[in-house]
């Protein structure tokens, strides 16, 4: 894809995402389907998760899966990764002779909309998932230390020093204590960063029900969902948060490209969210292999992103409406999740379209 191509896959809010997507599913020949979720955007537009689908030719082939927008304000740039895909493969439509291509636009619309992270209860909704026999986030967490931290009960303020704060937190608790408190998922405050919340999440009765007809009969899976926030700016990291066996890590790798791999249960840093949509999508699919990664793009130093999702929070819960810092808040995370550097947005659509083509189609 030329350069203009790539930039012009970009769009500005989610209802023209979505257009632009149901666009180039139709002219890649592929169907497609939406489901509305009964909510609705800033200007009272309907709010819907669209899945294109590739025609397949037997039931029985492997089936790819590329999904967007599971937090919703990183939607802008999975949308641009998704668009470019499906025009690429548009122009060459047999990338998808050997295997069955299912695109999942905004898994959470409602963030993609309105700038958030969560969904309209303020769940992670990579922190939701539920299963029997899973190892859920529980509610008497190291999280209420520093609540007050995350989220003060008023609106934001360049002049409350949170950097220093988190530093001195970080001295306090270790560092990578301090990361796996914050980022892990907590049960315990409901208006808090990364809540998990305590049922089950409407976008996993949905994908419960959808995602078998998707793969079909298919014995193998490959699912890859898109992120940005994490790492270091352009970078790309494949990361798995689940078991996985050394024939699968050795796939990974060899398909890697100029991704880094990361497995989040092997690494002393990492930490690993509870209840992601991998670790469900993967219980829920034995003995089918499903091979699931996160498709992280970094951005900013982690510092400055929680500060941006920290202040957006305080905004949506404790300023006004009429207050001027909730749209700074947002056009400031919307800058943190999708920069509007040219050369940050070409260099990470062109790995994942890379990653795309090495992984699936």
């Amino acid at each position: 894809m030329t350069d203009d191509q790539i930039l012009s896959a970009f769009s500005d809010d989610y209802a023209t995402a979505r257009d632009r997507f149901r666009q180039a599913a139709a002219a890649a020949g592929w169907s497609l389907v939406s489901h509305d979720t009964g909510e609705t955007g800033p200007r009272g537009e309907r709010l819907t998760i669209d899945v294109a689908e590739s025609v397949p030719t037997r039931s029985d082939q492997p089936a790819f899966v590329l999904s967007s927008g599971l937090h919703g304000a990183e939607g802008h740039f999975g949308s641009a990764v998704q668009v470019a895909a499906l025009e690429t493969i548009a122009a060459d439509r047999s990338r998808t002779e050997a295997t069955r291509a299912v695109f999942v636009h905004a898994l959470n619309p409602y963030g993609f909309a309105w700038t958030r992270r969560c969904d309209a209860r303020n769940v992670d909704l990579n922190r939701a998932f539920r299963w029997p026999g899973m190892t859920d986030a529980s509610p008497e967490t190291a999280y209420g230390r520093i609540d007050a931290l995350l989220n003060p009960p008023r609106p934001p303020s360049r002049r409350d020093l949170f950097r220093l704060r988190l530093l001195a937190a970080a001295l306090k608790y270790g560092q990578a204590a301090l990361k796996r408190t914050i980022a892990s998922g907590q049960r315990s405050h409901p208006n808090g960063l990364f809540y998990a919340g305590f049922d089950v999440s409407p976008l996993q009765v949905w994908l419960d029900r959808e995602l078998p007809r998707w793969i079909g009969g298919a014995s193998t899976v490959v699912h890859l969902d898109l992120h940005t926030g994490l790492g270091a700016n352009g970078d790309a990291t494949i990361i798995i948060d689940y078991p996985v066996t050394d024939d699968a890590r050795a796939w990974w790798h060899e398909r890697s490209g100029q991704a880094t791999v990361r497995e989040s249960l092997r690494d002393p840093q990492a930490y690993t969210a509870s209840g992601s949509l991998g670790q469900w999508c993967v219980a829920r699919s034995a003995p089918t292999q499903y091979r699931f990664a996160f498709a992280e793009f970094g951005t900013f130093a982690g510092t400055r992103v929680l500060a941006g999702l920290r202040a957006e929070n305080q905004a949506h819960h404790w300023s006004p409406p009429s207050d001027p810092k909730i749209a700074e808040s947002k056009a400031r995370l919307r800058e943190l999740f999708c920069p509007g550097d040219r050369d940050w947005r070409l260099r990470a659509v062109r790995r994942a379209l890379t990653m795309i083509q090495q992984t699936g189609c």
